[in-house]
């Protein structure tokens, strides 16, 4: 039987089901929830790497760094550091709960994490206009500080507060890309990218150094889709299926698109929003450009399984 390889990109709030519902032993819950359904895809022959994101995990990992340096001896962790903090402590929940569920079913395949760096361009316009927001908000005075003494941009939010805002560069090169490659060879299954990477930069002399900034996980799962070859991609994600007009009273939801459909859409500017959906069809264009004989699916964890039967969710196709 030919192989069958599939990239599955989950999303970070999909580990936290509401707002009484953020310990980690809740966000183990929901993992648990979600491997069920990448075991089915397992199960029915396919070979999978994980990708996965990490908004909510680093502003938890921010905000008690933050906490703590107010302790004398304790110190707050760099944005790149608090990156592979959540890729080690997400792959373990995600890990742990897929090996289990494969042993449940006597399934003999191996899960491995990898802490993996992706590289972005230190050009890159991003770098010019910090634009996501991350940690907690801070008073004006506190910004300007760490605006002066941390060299942070700082933005006033929304009347809220202020908050530091960090570049979101475009994914160029998946360093650990051939140990990745290795491992699926051997039939593991394998997390990778977690949070669309931690980021690094190339010094200009083949040194890589990591930067504050945060990648798309959309993005950064559509970059190893397409380096890996896989025949699909899915991204898992709140809802069944893409809507046109979401939200709105002309709403319409969508069982099957085309990748000159998609782009139609995307750019018709209407659709999708910019920080939901519109990331996950760019990704998906760029994966369908560059693989004419993959296909991608958008759909929620519980739903994955149907989905790859035909039954529901939006496919998008060359």
């Amino acid at each position: 039987m030919a192989r069958k390889l599939a990239v599955v990109a989950i999303g970070g709030n999909s580990l936290i089901k509401d707002e009484k519902h953020k310990t980690v032993e809740d966000q183990y819950q929901a993992a648990k929830e979600t491997c069920y359904h990448i075991a089915d895809m397992i199960e029915a022959g396919w070979d999978v790497a994980i990708g996965h994101g990490n908004g909510p995990q680093v502003g938890f990992i921010l905000r008690r760094s933050e906490i703590a340096a107010k302790v004398e001896g304790m110190h707050e962790v760099p944005l790149d550091v608090c990156g592979a903090d959540s890729q080690g402590a997400i792959g373990y929940a995600l890990q742990q709960n897929l090996q289990n569920e494969l042993y449940r079913r006597g399934i003999k395949k191996n899960v491995a994490t990898v802490v993996t760096q992706v590289l972005v361009d230190k050009n890159d316009k991003a770098f010019q206009n910090p634009t996501k927001p991350i940690g907690s908000f801070m008073d004006e005075a506190e910004a300007k500080r760490r605006e002066k003494e941390m060299g942070w941009n700082v933005v006033e939010d929304a009347g809220r507060g202020w908050r530091r805002v960090v570049a979101s560069p475009l994914p160029k090169e998946v360093v650990e890309l051939e140990t990745v490659k290795t491992l699926l060879n051997a039939g593991i299954i394998v997390i990778t990218v977690g949070g669309g990477g931690i980021p690094v930069i190339d010094k200009g002399n083949g040194e890589y150094v990591g930067t504050a900034a945060v990648i798309d996980k959309d993005y950064a799962s559509s970059l190893l889709a397409r380096e890996i070859n896989a025949d699909l991609f899915v991204i898992s994600t709140a809802v069944e299926k893409v809507a046109l007009n979401f939200g709105k009273p002309d709403q319409k939801w969508i069982d099957k698109m085309t990748l000159a459909e998609a782009k139609q859409y995307l750019a018709e500017g209407t659709h999708f929003a910019k920080g939901s959906m519109a990331p996950k069809i760019q990704a998906i264009i760029w994966y369908l450009e560059a693989n004419p004989n993959g296909k991608a699916l958008i759909t929620n964890p519980e739903n994955i399984g149907r989905a790859l039967k035909g039954e529901t969710g939006t496919w998008i196709v060359p």
